[in-house]
């Protein structure tokens, strides 16, 4: 019997998060025979807040899925709550969508694979990546695991999509850097009658069953099928680390949230992960292979969102493997071009902000204005495209370019 599995591609894409979906998809798109391979058997759950913010949209919108989308819930913006205030800040639009969504990962993550499947690539799943084998600088071909059985694909490029621990990664050198900010966080699932809520919701006063205040945010996201995502985060870095329990703090949220958001039941399947954020990783690239979404920290430092920066950078080093560009100079210079700025200052704020008693003076103020939470809302919220010239973008632009000249280890480096 033939075995299935084709021994070479062109492209080779490892994890079938949004990033690797993505670049397989557009890789496809571009003519490149293209194999997409991932651990799990889909569908599968990844710990993550299934919010999809406008950013993200864009990105699902150029993939052709506005449709699919708007047959989820659809929501108009954040909700913040905390010191004492309540404030409906609805998402700006500019350049980008004007609304959200918010799609459980085990079916958006499976339905983004599909999407890549129906543009031509060629899906593997149920097989690990745990070797490389390389001829000279580049990487020849990628050793697989599925049960007992070990095999090869030989590839041309190589796109590694393996998520925030990216063991591949890690075996072409790939290292996570912790002295900058990085996120610890839980989500779960409960019932709620507030499940078509038209705004995701963010309790930016945390506090322990103590009455502590911790350096994080409460997050309640409407799913639209009964349930909605719940759940906590907090920042830390490695002279301040996070240490919390995170499940106990995420049932105590709960509690605290239940009355408000007519939460029923217990909480359906809590998970946890470390999150690396904000290009705190170095050895991204080489000559043929790239890291892309969390696998290169390209998390949000400010509010731990990641979907729509595996969206993007799935479609941007698909556009670079079309090219036919030297991936070990092209891409870190391209993920410094796109989010080194934004990471920086992005980082440095977040590391200000591991420091209780930062938010405990901050908070108040910020929440009495309007003004103030819009504006923390598109920067906090990556809500400021390359395409915006206002003075807010503005601002941003020039406070990342000040920013990362300051930085000992800049983004991606």
């Amino acid at each position: 019997m033939t075995d299935p599995r084709p021994t070479s591609t062109d492209v080779l894409v490892v994890g079938a998060g949004p990033a690797g979906s993505a670049a397989a998809a557009w890789s496809a798109r571009h003519g490149l025979d293209t194999v997409l391979v991932d651990m799990a058997v889909f569908p599968r759950d990844k710990t993550c807040g299934d919010g999809l913010t406008p950013r993200a949209i864009g990105e699902l919108q150029r993939l052709g899925l506005e449709d699919w989308l708007r047959a989820h819930t659809v929501n108009r913006g954040l909700r913040a709550h905390g010191f004492g205030q309540t404030l409906h800040l609805p998402w700006p639009g500019g350049s980008l969508p004007a609304w959200g969504s918010a799609v459980a990962r085990t079916e958006l993550d499976d339905h983004l694979r599909t999407t890549a499947i129906k543009a031509g690539a060629q899906a593997i799943d149920g097989a690990r990546a745990i070797d490389v084998r390389m001829s000279g600088d580049q990487v020849a071909a990628v050793v697989f695991r599925a049960g007992e059985d070990l095999f090869e694909i030989a590839c041309q490029r190589l796109v590694v999509a393996d998520g925030v621990r990216s063991p591949l990664g890690k075996v072409l050198g790939r290292e996570w850097h912790r002295d900058t900010v990085y996120g610890v966080a839980g989500r779960s699932y409960v019932a709620s009658a507030m499940s078509d809520d038209p705004w995701i919701s963010s309790h930016l006063e945390l506090r322990d069953e103590a009455g502590t205040l911790l350096s994080g945010y409460g997050w309640i996201f409407p799913l639209g099928t009964g349930e909605v995502n719940l759940g906590v985060g907090a920042l830390a870095t490695a002279k301040r680390p996070a240490e919390i329990a995170v499940k106990p703090l995420m049932r105590f949220y709960a509690e605290q949230r239940r009355e408000d958001f007519e939460l029923s039941g217990g909480l359906r399947m809590p998970a946890s992960a470390l999150l690396p954020m904000g290009g705190a990783v170095s050895g991204v690239a080489g000559a043929n292979w790239a890291l892309v979404g969390d696998a290169a920290a390209c998390v949000n430092p400010l509010n731990g969102e990641g979907i729509d920066y595996g969206l993007e950078t799935g479609r941007l080093v698909a556009e670079e493997l079309a090219l036919g560009s030297e991936l070990g100079v092209v891409w870190p210079e391209l993920l410094r071009e796109h989010y080194g700025e934004a990471f920086s200052i992005a980082r440095r704020l977040a590391g200000i902000a591991t420091v209780p008693k930062v938010v405990a003076a901050l908070g108040p103020p910020g929440m009495r204005s309007d003004w103030l939470m819009t504006l923390a809302l598109r920067w906090m919220g990556n809500l400021v495209d390359d395409a915006d010239r206002d003075r807010a973008a503005r601002v941003w632009r020039w406070a990342g370019r000040r920013s990362i000249v300051r930085d000992a280890r800049p983004p991606f480096s």
